[in-house]
């Protein structure tokens, strides 16, 4: 069994913004030369995910809206608060986003290709941007 691993560099330009990924996961599993096992992806961030969705404007959009709507911005997060937390980002909403979504995701590797859905994609969401973020992508298999 082979392990290869790598990172994937992502620039985000927006606070929260969803980037598809499976072009770059499909790259990353065919340089491996693996052809059967699994890739996994591991956002190392404590405000952006990785997660498996259809990748369609409208619906990133509506993600979007549905995380800014389930975990509202401007409350008093004592992340936000001096009195509480060293953190000047003020970005408690975006933690408990990422929350939500997790930081990593497994895929199947059958015949040399990540094995997914007709209409599934890898997506990162960011929840703190804009800024360069690392993904951790490792092939496992033979």
């Amino acid at each position: 069994m082979r392990s290869i691993n790598n990172t994937v560099l992502v620039d985000t330009h927006e606070k929260q913004q969803l980037l598809n990924l499976t072009s770059s996961v499909c790259h990353a599993v065919d340089a491996s030369g693996i052809q059967s096992g699994f890739v996994g992806i591991y956002s190392q961030h404590t405000t952006a995910s990785v997660f498996v969705t259809e990748c369609q404007a409208a619906l990133t959009d509506d993600v979007v809206e549905f995380f800014a709507t389930v975990v509202k911005d401007g409350l008093p997060y004592k992340h936000n608060s001096p009195e509480f937390s060293d953190c000047n980002r003020r970005n408690a909403a975006a933690h408990l986003r990422a929350l939500l979504l997790g930081q990593s995701v497994l895929v199947p590797v059958v015949e040399g290709k990540p094995v997914l859905g007709q209409f599934q994609s890898i997506m990162f969401a960011e929840f703190d941007g804009p800024r360069q973020r690392e993904l951790h992508v490792q092939v496992l298999g033979q």
